[in-house]
């Protein structure tokens, strides 16, 4: 049955929606807009064994930039974005497209500009890491499990379409 159809909504999978460009997941492996920021997890440049858990505060434009093992980024300072921040907002105008992300972040731009980092009135904000972090690994996961149809346990709580109670 199509996408639109019964069958799509009785499954467990859900459709992956195709980024708007082809994004490098070695450099930002994880970027989501949720719970009110545009948060994910940025490759160290300089360590292979270290990564970087940074977020915007959607509005507030807060910023925090921490290790995994939650040591603040040296980058960072105050509300001065670091490069972490810089290729978060990169990886997820990829990801999401401009506009998405722009609206998310209630961010203005200028007609023809697409410099969401310049357009940011940042704050600092508190770190978010193992919210985050959590997250990815939550997310990391689920790619570990083998394909299939069948509904997932964890999810089970998920209301059926159409269920009677």
């Amino acid at each position: 049955m199509t996408r639109d159809g019964v069958a799509y909504e009785r499954r467990s999978a859900a459709p992956v929606i195709a980024p708007v460009w082809p994004r490098k997941l070695a450099k930002v492996p994880f970027v989501e807009l949720a719970e009110g920021r545009l948060q994910g997890v940025v490759s160290s440049g300089s360590d292979p064994s270290r990564v970087y858990v940074s977020s915007i505060t959607a509005r507030e434009h807060g910023l925090s930039c921490n290790t995994n093992n939650n040591r603040p980024c040296g980058g960072l300072s105050g509300a001065h974005p670091c490069n972490h921040i810089g290729a978060l907002i990169d990886a997820a105008v990829a990801q999401y497209g401009l506009d998405r992300v722009t609206r998310y972040l209630k961010v203005e731009l200028s007609e023809g500009d697409e410099n969401v980092r310049a357009a940011l009135h940042p704050t600092a904000a508190p770190t978010r890491a193992p919210e985050v972090f959590s997250s990815f690994l939550r997310h990391l996961a689920y790619l570990e499990l083998p394909p299939t149809t069948d509904p997932l346990p964890e999810l089970h709580w998920f209301p059926a379409a159409g269920a009677v109670r």
